[in-house]
């Protein structure tokens, strides 16, 4: 966590740098905080490194700050005071008091922060296992359901411990390809029909399969992934137009009959027209019983779980760091 706090010294202002648990200054800020010559300063410091007071390698970072042409050499509180015992400042004890107040109210800020995520991480967690329950005990779920619902849950752990890290959720939105060519209407429409007559020549499907509601739920769907607020597209990479069509198609019933088929095929659709279906291996991204699964996954799950549904759909297209686009 890194943060400033501004010390007020009797020569002005001192911009101070928390980080890495504890507070990091310049020279020339040292020299204005103990009211001595820089070089004064940089000899004081020179002579705790020599010594062996302190170890240089831990007690110095080197930064690009605004305003500097080169890196800057910036020292933490023990170099500090070090610097201050030995030029006999009084001002080094009330740093030191100051410092270790503000420290002690970073530290546990950022404990209550990191708190306050973990919680959320096990309700989110605790959320998507008991879903999963719902699920497991579902008579539409198959033996070869059951597997790609286990294979679901195998990537969402996997996914968990990937991502449990302070800085970040448990299922965060993953670097992600901006982007995404939705189908026109008439395209959903014509892959559809097509399923739609392919199922029928199988019996495993009737006339009403994928046979639109009253209105333009489906144009009214399409478009509103495809809208933007304020020049920016409101899902703005495959992966997020790829989650919400296969998460609103299920979830919106635009169809009489079909949506969990009609929103997997769909979403398959979208991936291939942008060349994701297939991972860099050539191995397509989820398998059909995976697919089917996680459209059972998506229909059972309830409304307030919609964001945890996207994070692990949009997580589970993710491709590895350095992956080729």
């Amino acid at each position: 966590m890194r943060d400033i706090a501004i010390y007020t010294a009797p020569s002005g202002a001192v911009e101070v740098r928390l980080e890495k648990d504890t507070v990091w200054l310049r020279q020339e800020q040292m020299a204005e905080l103990f009211g001595r010559d820089r070089t004064v300063i940089g000899r004081h410091i020179r002579n705790a490194f020599a010594d062996g007071e302190l170890d240089e390698e831990s007690n110095v970072q080197i930064l690009h700050i605004a305003g500097s042409d080169k890196p800057v050499r910036f020292y933490n509180l023990d170099v500090i005071i070090s610097a201050g015992y030995r030029v006999k400042s009084q001002q080094g004890t009330r740093f030191r008091q100051w410092a270790t107040g503000i420290l002690r109210e970073h530290l546990t800020r950022g404990y209550t922060l990191n708190r306050q995520r973990l919680e959320t991480n096990a309700r989110e967690l605790d959320a998507a296992l008991q879903l999963v329950r719902k699920v497991a005990a579902s008579p539409e779920l198959t033996a070869e359901a059951g597997r790609g619902l286990v294979d679901i849950v195998s990537r969402y752990a996997q996914t968990f411990a990937l991502l449990q890290g302070y800085d970040e959720g448990l299922l965060t939105e993953p670097p992600a390809q901006p982007g995404g060519r939705l189908p026109t209407v008439a395209e959903a429409r014509t892959a559809l029909a097509q399923l739609k007559a392919s199922l029928i020549a199988r019996g495993e499907s009737t006339g009403l399969f994928a046979q639109e509601r009253a209105g333009d739920g489906l144009g009214a769907l399409l478009g509103n992934l495809d809208q933007t607020a304020f020049g920016e597209p409101v899902y703005p990479s495959i992966e997020a137009k790829a989650a919400h069509l296969l998460y609103f198609v299920i979830k919106n019933h635009p169809f009489t009959d079909g949506n969990k088929r009609s929103g997997a095929f769909l979403f398959v659709d979208f991936l291939n027209r942008n060349g994701r279906l297939l991972d860099a291996s050539g191995q397509p991204v989820i398998n059909d019983v995976g697919l089917a699964a996680l459209a059972l996954l998506v229909a059972e799950s309830p409304a307030q779980n919609k964001d945890t549904m996207i994070r692990l759909i949009m997580n589970m297209l993710a491709r590895p760091a350095g992956a080729s686009r």
